[in-house]
């Protein structure tokens, strides 16, 4: 105690002694001499919180709106948080990268979300339809809701009913490199592997969507008079950003074949170029995953195929991609050959086998992703 007062009177002694002296330095000539600390020609200093932009809060939120459409063009978050609350029977347009995004306590909304580094968290909505990419989804006491959906993790709904999704089906041009910017792989979409916190017993919380639904008929693209009728948007699967999937969805075939890209160049490129090729031919693309690969994984995924990959994978991660119908295994083959002949990848060898090759690579790439 005596310490603790001692030490405060030191402090306010040392205060007391601190007074404010003008210090001068001598010239040559005495009535040169020029007070320290008063030179009026001297600029101030500047630190780097003086050189920061300003940000208006405001800019970052959509409050209490009815009956509008809003959002933000590209370029005008650039990865910062972003909240919409309170808002009735608004089209809501985001098509910038973000960080996190709450929306809480909207009724009647169409809502299409750009690329979110994090996660996305619906509160207390109503009837509400979008289009969204996150690394996280989860909603909370929310009711009829329709969500075309690519998300990177397990989607979540807790205390939330008559829950609906689709797979992730949109297109801006500035949308892959929102993308890129927010951290996502278009080829790790979870939208179906949905996980309910409260389930009910003997009701469903959530189920998917028809495979014939349309964004388009769920969220319509902004009118044409409005302040986004530059975006050139489109929500035609044939040019939406991230692969149109099958997901959960019951298989038609029990003939599957596994598909995997290593690390190159054109490794995106090529993949999309597979998936044109395989579904013009009528096969179906039920899942994609893109992941990273140790040596010692290949031998316990690849196989009999292990020792010619154990290189392959080390420079960076796979792409892999799960097709499905009645000849896909011979088709991949042929494509491989025809197609993909100087570029390293892995085809199932046999339809026998092409099941266990499937489960092998993406019960692996679930445990990577911790899904």
């Amino acid at each position: 105690m005596g310490c603790f007062f001692s030490k405060k009177s030191k402090r306010k002694s040392d205060k007391e002694d601190l007074t404010p002296t003008t210090t001068t330095v001598e010239t040559t000539t005495t009535s040169n001499a020029v007070p320290l600390g008063n030179n009026t020609d001297e600029a101030p200093k500047q630190y780097s919180w003086d050189k920061r932009e300003k940000v208006d809060p405001k800019d970052y939120m959509l409050t209490g709106l009815k009956d509008v459409t809003v959002g933000r063009l590209p370029g005008k978050l650039n990865g910062q948080q972003f909240v919409i609350q309170e808002c009735e029977n608004c089209n809501i347009y985001v098509f910038d990268h973000s960080a996190t995004i709450t929306i809480d306590d909207c009724v009647n909304c169409r809502i299409v979300l750009g690329p979110i580094k994090g996660s996305v968290f619906f509160r207390d909505c109503k009837d509400i339809k979008c289009v969204v990419a996150c690394q996280q989804f989860r909603t909370r006491d929310c009711k009829k809701m329709e969500v075309f959906l690519c998300c990177a993790t397990q989607p979540i709904i807790e205390s939330s009913t008559g829950m609906k999704f689709g797979c992730f089906q949109y297109y801006y041009p500035e949308l892959a490199f929102h993308f890129k910017d927010a951290g996502l792989s278009i080829f790790n979409n979870n939208w179906s592997n949905i996980h309910d916190f409260t389930p009910v017993s003997g009701e469903n919380n959530w189920s998917l969507l028809p495979e014939a639904s349309a964004v388009q008929d769920a969220v319509p693209a902004p009118d044409a008079e409005s302040e986004f009728k530059s975006v050139r948007i489109s929500s035609d699967p044939t040019r939406s950003i991230v692969p149109l999937t099958k997901g959960g969805r019951r298989k038609d075939s029990e003939e599957s074949c596994l598909f995997v890209f290593f690390a190159g160049e054109y490794t995106t490129a090529n993949a999309r170029k597979l998936i044109d090729e395989a579904t013009a031919k009528g096969f179906v693309l039920v899942q994609t995953k893109e992941v990273s690969m140790h040596p010692e994984d290949v031998k316990r995924v690849f196989q009999n195929s292990a020792e010619d990959l154990v290189e392959a994978v080390t420079r960076g991660p796979v792409i892999a991609l799960e097709l499905n119908g009645d000849g896909v295994v011979e088709a991949c083959k042929n494509i491989g050959n025809d197609i993909f002949s100087g570029t390293k990848v892995f085809v199932s060898d046999n339809k026998n086998t092409s099941s266990r090759d499937v489960d092998s690579f993406f019960n692996f790439a679930d445990m990577q992703m911790g899904l």
